[in-house]
């Protein structure tokens, strides 16, 4: 059975893992159909984006990148260059091909934005990976108690409305699709618990938070009653 919990500091010390397959980036619109029709062939892909950060609250900035891959091959799609073009819309509205993402919703929405599509066959690991006895939603964490490996997040804030991607962006960005691939076939392997399992194991974890906040402000409580006996 998998851990329901991994914190940073065992995350750090685990092996680095990332996508060593090929990288493709489709940077014009010429390249598009290429890349739809090898992606259309696939059964499963794992899928991610990525937008410029924002350290303002309540600013958003439009998808930037998409990132689709399999095991072998990952596509680049510069959206903030070439548009969301009908064909790559078309993919994520056809039924016959299985798209993984992680919080999937909110990267769907952004490629709506740009072009109207009903999405089909998308499935988010989030609501998933319960099923497993794995409480965490992050993809890094997931990963981690998955495989005992580590992906790197260091370039998760970079600009990534930049015309030309560093390699390091490139590497980043497909070591995301392809974790989120790679957790959903792995977890296929596994037998999922039961829903009784997954709601025991909740209610436990509840109880264990409640507790230690109970004793927490207790002991907070403790400490001002003896500073205040000390300044009498």
């Amino acid at each position: 059975m998998y851990s329901a919990h991994i914190d940073k500091e065992t995350i750090n010390k685990l092996p680095l893992d990332e996508f060593k397959g090929e990288v493709v980036i489709v940077n014009a619109i010429e390249h598009v159909p290429n890349a739809v029709d090898y992606l259309s062939r696939q059964t499963v892909v794992g899928v991610d984006t990525e937008s410029r950060p924002s350290f303002v609250r309540g600013v958003h900035y439009p998808t930037a990148l998409v990132q689709i891959a399999t095991t072998q091959r990952c596509y680049l799609f510069q959206i903030n260059r070439i548009g969301m073009p009908e064909e790559l819309a078309g993919f994520f509205a056809n039924p016959e091909i299985m798209k993984i993402g992680l919080a999937f919703n909110d990267d769907l929405h952004g490629l709506q934005r740009q072009h109207e599509f009903t999405p089909q066959n998308c499935h988010d690991i989030q609501k998933i990976v319960n099923d497993y006895g794995i409480f965490e939603l992050g993809l890094q964490k997931i990963y981690a108690i998955v495989f005992g490996r580590k992906i790197s997040k260091n370039q998760q804030l970079t600009n990534w409305d930049t015309a030309t991607l560093t390699t390091e962006q490139a590497r980043y960005a497909s070591t995301d699709a392809w974790a989120t691939l790679r957790i959903w076939l792995e977890l296929r392997k596994a037998t999922p618990l039961s829903k009784r399992k997954v709601t025991q194991m909740k209610a436990a974890e509840k109880e264990a938070m409640i507790r230690h906040q109970q004793e927490t402000m207790a002991k907070k409580q403790a400490e001002n009653d003896n500073h205040l006996s000390q300044e009498k």
